[in-house]
C-alpha cells in the first residue's frame, strides 16, 4: 500500500510519539527511588545535643532515611524513664548500661560509638593558685593537671579554698559535679573519688562500704546538683568563678564551644581552664539500639562520614581513634592529643554500690 504524504507525516509523529513515552518510562525507572524516612526516637545525653542539632548530621541521617528525634535525659535516669515508642537510648557510659540491664533494659544490643574523658573545668585565677599550692601542675605544653589524690584528701579534710592555694575563694574546696545518680559525669566523677579513696585500685563493693560516708560528705559540699551536664556546662560558663570556681565535664564540651560558638569562646578563652585530672576515667559514649530503627541509628553514627563531623565539629573522639586529625586543629589551649593517665571504672556491683550510697 503506498503511504501518502499525510499518512507518512501521521506515522513518524506516532513513532516520536511512543519513542517519548518509551524514553520517559525507562528514564523513571532509571532515577534511584526516593528513600522512605523514618522517625526515630530515643533519650540523648545533653552533652551529644550539638551533634544530634548539627545541620549536618541531620542530612547524613536524612540520606540514610532516618529523621533523629531525642528527649534530653541524664544518662542514669533515662534506664528509669518511660520507653515506650522509644528507639534508642543514648548514655554517656558502659556503667550506664549496665545500670539500665539491672533495671531491666534491654541492652543486649548496645555498642560504643565516642569515647570522651572526663575532666575539670576552672577559671585561670582558680587554676594558677592551685598550681602554686601543688594540688595542681601545668606541664611544659601548656595543660593542667589535678592531682586526685591530694584533691580527695582535700574534700576529705574540709580544706578551704585559701588551704589549697586560692584565698579568693569562699568556703570549702569542692569540685561541683552533676547528680552522680542521674547523670554519668557525676557519676563516674563518684566512680573516681571512691577508686582514689581505695589507694588508686578501681573501687569495690567492700571499700565502697567503707568509704561511702566520705564519698557522700565530698557531694554533699556542692549543694544542689544539676542532672545534665550540658545545663551544669552552660551555669559554669554564665555564673563564674564566684559560684562555680570549678566543675566536672566532659573534653568535647570545650572543643564543641570553640567550633559552634566562636563568639562565647572568645570570650572565655582567656578565663576557662581545661584541666585533666590524674588519673581519669574515659566516658564511653554506648548507644543501646532498642529496636530495627535503633539499629539504624547506631550505624549510622558508626559511619566515617558521622565519626568525622563527631570529632572535627564536637569533640567527640571516636571509639577506636583518637580522631582524623589532631586536637590542635580546635586551638582549644592545654587541650591534650592522648590522655595518659587513666584508671579502669569499678565493675558493675561496686558502681551500683556507689549509686545506693549517694541515693
Amino acid at each position: 500500500m503506498k503511504l501518502t504524504k499525510s499518512k507518512l507525516i501521521g506515522l513518524i509523529a506516532l513513532i516520536a510519539v511512543v519513542a517519548v513515552i518509551g524514553g520517559t518510562i525507562v528514564w523513571r525507572q532509571a532515577q534511584p527511588k526516593p528513600v522512605e524516612i523514618q522517625q526515630v526516637n530515643g533519650y540523648l545525653g545533653g552533652e551529644k545535643i550539638g551533634l544530634f542539632d548539627d545541620e549536618e548530621f541531620a542530612k547524613l541521617a536524612s540520606d540514610a532515611g532516618l529523621n533523629v528525634n531525642y528527649r534530653k535525659a541524664g544518662s542514669l535516669a533515662m534506664m528509669d524513664a518511660d520507653q515506650t515508642g522509644m528507639d534508642y537510648l543514648f548514655p554517656s557510659s558502659r556503667a550506664a548500661v549496665e545500670y539500665g540491664k539491672a533495671k531491666g533494659v534491654n541492652t543486649s544490643n548496645a555498642d560504643i560509638v565516642f569515647n570522651s574523658p572526663i575532666v575539670i573545668y576552672t577559671h585561670k585565677v582558680v587554676a594558677d593558685s592551685l598550681v602554686s599550692s601543688g594540688i595542681m601542675s601545668k606541664d611544659n605544653a601548656g595543660a593542667y593537671h589535678m592531682d586526685m589524690a591530694k584533691a580527695v584528701d582535700a574534700m576529705v579534710n574540709n580544706k578551704s579554698w585559701a588551704d589549697v592555694g586560692y584565698a579568693a575563694g569562699y568556703g570549702q574546696f569542692r569540685i561541683d559535679s552533676t547528680d552522680p545518680v542521674k547523670s554519668n559525669s557525676g557519676n563516674e566523677y563518684a566512680a573516681l573519688v571512691a577508686t582514689v579513696l581505695n589507694g588508686g585500685q578501681p573501687a569495690t563493693t567492700d571499700s565502697v562500704a567503707r568509704d561511702s560516708a566520705k564519698i557522700k560528705a565530698i557531694f554533699a559540699k556542692s549543694g544542689w546538683m544539676e542532672t545534665s551536664s550540658e545545663d551544669s556546662f552552660n551555669q559554669f560558663l554564665t555564673l563564674g568563678v564566684g559560684s562555680k570556681p570549678m566543675m566536672i565535664g566532659y573534653e568535647s564540651q570545650l572543643l564543641d564551644l570553640a567550633v559552634n560558638q566562636p563568639d562565647a569562646f572568645k570570650q572565655v578563652k582567656d578565663d576557662v581552664v581545661l584541666v585533666y585530672p590524674t588519673p581519669t576515667v574515659w566516658s564511653t559514649h554506648t548507644l543501646i539500639a532498642l529496636d530495627s530503627k535503633g539499629e539504624q541509628l547506631m550505624k549510622l553514627l558508626k559511619s566515617n562520614a558521622v565519626q568525622k563531623l563527631a570529632w572535627e565539629r564536637h569533640g567527640f573522639r571516636a571509639a577506636n581513634y583518637s580522631g582524623t586529625d589532631s586536637i590542635k586543629r580546635f586551638n582549644v589551649p592545654g587541650a591534650l592529643e592522648q590522655v595518659s593517665a587513666v584508671t579502669e571504672l569499678p565493675n558493675n556491683d561496686a558502681m551500683q554500690a556507689i549509686i545506693k550510697a549517694l541515693s
